[in-house]
């Protein structure tokens, strides 16, 4: 979902369907907009278009790629000059996933977080345990194996009832 204060033109909207179609470079089963990282898409002038991303952490080293990825697409469209600014405020959430990307990240054997319910109001169930769903057979019977997968946003499981690993995307 790209966010904003105006209402975006159907040029910013052709161009924020554009940039949010480009796959993330650790994950390319997801589009940035699947993502989530997407955070706005605005024409400065002809030709002159800012978009806004957000990294799913601090200091994640997909962002360079992300933001060269975008100004790519959007040169092929034609516009000149593309500026990609990193926005930290408000942070990335898991929940900012769309409902789609986690069928996706569940279609490609990984877990996909959780909802955590950070929209601000702080109500809502606290989990007390981890039950993580296995993508492979859907048993909740899994065991970390490490707090580390093949990007720090993963973590490495194991499900007991198949035996099969599988990562699950940590909750942020």
């Amino acid at each position: 979902m790209v966010t904003g204060t105006a209402a975006m033109t159907a040029l910013e909207e052709e161009l924020s369907r554009l940039a949010g179609s480009v796959p993330d470079p650790e994950l390319p089963v997801l589009t940035l907009e699947e993502l989530g990282v997407l955070r706005g898409v605005r024409v400065l002038a002809p030709g002159r278009v800012k978009v806004e991303l957000t990294p799913t952490y601090t200091g994640c080293p997909a962002i360079e790629a992300m933001s060269s990825d975008i100004e790519h697409v959007l040169h092929e469209h034609g516009v000149a000059e593309v500026s990609v600014v990193t926005v930290l405020s408000p942070a990335w959430s898991t929940d900012d996933i769309s409902a789609e990307g986690r069928r996706k990240l569940a279609e490609f054997g990984i877990a996909p977080p959780r909802h955590q319910g950070t929209s601000g109001t702080g109500a809502g169930p606290v989990p007390v345990t981890l039950a993580i769903r296995c993508p492979h057979c859907g048993s909740t019977e899994t065991e970390l194996l490490s707090r580390f997968s093949s990007t720090a946003c993963k973590a490495l499981r194991r499900c007991t009832a198949c035996r099969e690993p599988f990562d699950h995307f940590k909750e942020l």
